[in-house]
């Protein structure tokens, strides 16, 4: 239980400095305004056409980070995929049916993020693009792996 408390806590705490600091490195988008068209979809949403800094969602600083300035949305991605693990680890732990579900649906959704950012013209779009791709196919590789042993364990019940 200790050992679970101290690495949740700082994955929090790097969570929590990977995301102040990605809303500052992305806060740059409001003096850039030839990037508004591109990098500011949740603005686009709201207001349509972005023609003064003040519709500018907060949420695009995130885009914006991630777009241009990557390392710090990637901790920050990767500190809350921890996180997201240590909690199921701690719920699920050796139900591997329960693993199988958790990593499929995880695939499937690192892949879909992943292709959603195909072709990004931008460095950090194709990070996230390749690190979502490469999660997923863990995730299914894991997933296939859970069945296998699943299966395994299965057909000796049926042989004993």
């Amino acid at each position: 239980m200790k050992w679970f408390s101290v690495q949740l806590s700082i994955a929090i705490t790097l969570l929590v400095i990977a995301t102040a600091g990605t809303w500052y490195e992305g806060s740059a988008i409001r003096d850039r305004s030839f990037e508004w068209a591109y990098s500011t979809p949740v603005s686009h949403m709201i207001h349509g056409e972005i023609l003064n800094v003040r519709q500018i969602s907060q949420l695009d600083h995130f885009v914006y980070a991630a777009k241009f300035h990557p390392f710090l949305p990637f901790m920050m991605i990767i500190s809350a995929l921890y996180i997201a693990l240590l909690i199921t680890y701690r719920i699920v732990q050796h139900d591997l049916k329960k693993w199988m579900m958790g990593l499929g649906l995880s695939a499937a959704v690192f892949i879909i993020a992943g292709s959603t950012l195909a072709g990004s013209p931008t460095a950090g779009g194709n990070l996230f693009f390749y690190f979502f791709i490469g999660s997923g196919v863990i995730s299914l590789t894991g997933a296939i792996l859970c069945l296998a042993v699943l299966n395994r364990s299965y057909t000796k019940e049926i042989i004993s």
